[in-house]
């Protein structure tokens, strides 16, 4: 009777873990983190790994009905700023976060004119700004990566920054070359797809970018090549010029960097701080892969002050599919983000041609 009392406890404690559902709570040990966000443990932890349902509430988003899930801020916070560095063009261009696809941007040109006269003449009527609507083309970005099942169940393995960096990888490959030479079809359309010319911003047509031609057919002039970079920055007006920045690929900036001035100094200047941009004539460069090299009617070097010149709109929240079933032993993931792209002021951006004029 005695071993009898003495195994009663143990057996209501197997039985209590035995009445209990499939999450087993375990006590936190010592120095662990707690967890800061329910909504987005919930989502990890029941949606990514286990594809169960979870309350409606704890997501900051629209609930599709076929299953689709608004992945919660924190983990977009974290695709966003990984976007930020790896793709270029969104570090340095206009971005906002938009409500639907049907979004409109208005600018002015001209201004408004003015005039002098005494004190009792008349007052003509002087002219009114011209009003141009932009409005970005829009397009579905997506990513569908894969993991098993057991890759998932493996408490060591951290889902979150997994999915986060997937998506962002996967879409900042995809979003840095429409920004760049998106059609405008389906995707943001790019800067080098505009129509270009010449002439100066007071009588180019509102809409079309300046470019200055390099003066040779098919490569930098061979005799002072900078004075064309030189050129470049100055047909930018000097309201832009304050927070412009070159743009090229890393093969255009390895001739450019050996470019040098009449007393020998090189015109290309490193970083010397920590976090501090590389300088060209005293302007930031961003190296962007997808500009195009060094060849005839190519143009392969822009100049310009993206926050004015482009525009990237984008809805605030990613989307995304558990899809555990068509793609049998893996479980795939199909994010969704809607995203346009355009040049907002044909102005604060310049190109460099490769062309005799």
């Amino acid at each position: 009777m005695d071993y009898e009392v003495k195994a009663d406890p143990l057996q209501m404690a197997f039985d209590a873990v035995g009445n209990t559902d499939d999450t087993v709570v375990r006590p936190r040990l010592s120095g662990a983190a707690a967890i800061a966000d329910p909504a987005r443990n919930a989502f990890v932890d029941g949606f990514l790994r286990k594809g169960r349902d979870v309350e409606l509430k704890s997501f900051a988003g629209n609930v599709a009905a076929d299953g689709g899930y608004a992945i919660p801020r924190e983990i977009d916070e974290v695709i966003d700023a990984t976007l930020r560095n790896i793709s270029p063009i969104r570090a340095v261009a206009n971005v906002v976060r938009v409500g639907s696809a049907g979004y409109r941007k208005l600018v002015t040109t001209n201004g408004v004119a003015s005039g002098w006269a005494s004190e009792v003449a008349a007052r003509p009527t002087t002219n009114t700004p011209v009003f141009n609507e932009i409005v970005p083309s829009f397009g579905e970005l997506y990513a569908n990566p894969a993991a098993t099942q057991a890759m998932l169940d493996d408490a060591q393995f951290d889902v979150e920054a997994w999915l986060a960096d997937e998506i962002a990888t996967q879409f900042a490959k995809s979003e840095g070359t429409a920004f760049v030479n998106g059609d405008g079809f389906d995707k943001p359309k790019g800067f080098l797809t505009y129509a270009t010319a010449s002439t100066s911003d007071t009588t180019r047509a509102f809409g079309q970018l300046q470019y200055v031609a390099s003066g040779a057919a098919a490569a930098l002039p061979a005799t002072n090549p900078e004075n064309k970079l030189l050129d470049l920055v100055h047909s930018l007006r000097a309201p832009y010029r304050q927070g412009a920045v070159w743009v090229m690929n890393s093969a255009t900036l390895a001739t450019i960097r050996k470019f040098k001035t009449a007393d020998g100094a090189f015109i290309w200047m490193p970083g010397l701080v920590t976090g501090q941009p590389d300088t060209l004539l005293g302007y930031p460069v961003i190296e962007s892969e997808d500009m195009p090299d060094i060849a005839a009617s190519s143009l392969p070097v822009a100049f310009g002050n993206f926050k004015a010149g482009y525009l990237i709109a984008e809805r605030s929240e990613t989307n995304i599919l558990r899809d555990p079933y068509s793609n049998k032993p893996y479980v795939n993931f199909y994010a969704t983000k809607r995203l346009g792209g355009a040049v907002s002021n044909s102005e604060a951006i310049k190109l460099l041609k490769i062309a005799v004029s």
